[in-house]
């Protein structure tokens, strides 16, 4: 390793996807976890079979299959978000750990495929189940070291980037920030339950093949 501590070691042979299935919160944590001894080697579906023979020539442990617990490997896919549907809720754009979804409060979203990691994190807090993973065709079905190197660097700033925001919310601010800078998260809880149920409403609607009352 040339000097280069274990922890780092381990973490540049990750995929840097952020998706958790590993059962640590990133791929950071499961590095430390494995250098520690604390991790099996091959708790991770993304980096595949070949991730885990990379993990065991780094550790010096036996090679194992990967564990079915933690999921299976695929073919890269990514997350694509069905436009007319989208209500601007902002869930995705707080769950994609590498800031790969851009979009406007109550606007429509959109994900940069060649961003998107494939950690399937965006799915599940859809209110209006328009996010679907498809997948990757082309180049965007490569996910090589050096993209993996630049979504660890993604991931690094937005947590930064959170922790400097959580900071900055501790202390109030002299004046309060405009309203049209405010995150949604930020927005009146009733109007944001009152958005979600009515988006709620209408893809009950579209999945009935029915026309929602406006």
């Amino acid at each position: 390793m040339n000097g280069e501590p274990l922890v780092d070691a381990i973490d540049r042979v990750l995929p840097q996807t952020q998706c958790t299935r590993c059962g640590y919160p990133d791929c950071r944590s499961y590095a430390q976890a494995v250098a520690a001894g604390a991790a099996a080697i091959n708790r991770c579906p993304p980096g595949g079979d070949r991730g885990v023979h990379r993990l065991a020539a780094l550790t010096g442990r036996a090679y194992a299959p990967l564990d079915p617990a933690c999921g299976v490997e695929r073919p890269r896919h990514v997350a694509v978000i069905e436009e007319a549907h989208c209500i601007g809720c902002t869930l995705c754009i707080e769950a994609c750990p590498v800031d790969a979804i851009v979009g406007a409060p109550r606007q429509m979203h959109t994900v940069i495929t060649e961003l998107c990691t494939s950690c399937d994190l965006c799915v599940a807090p859809c209110p209006v189940d328009c996010i679907t993973m498809v997948p990757a065709v082309g180049p965007d079905a490569i996910w090589d070291d050096q993209r993996a190197d630049e979504a660890r660097n993604r991931y690094v700033r937005r947590q930064a980037r959170l922790a400097n925001s959580t900071g900055e919310r501790a202390a109030p601010p002299a004046e309060p920030p405009p309203q049209a800078d405010r995150l949604s998260a930020a927005a009146s809880p009733e109007a944001k339950s009152a958005a979600i149920n009515a988006a709620l409403a209408r893809a009950r609607a579209r999945r009935r093949g029915g026309v929602p009352h406006q």
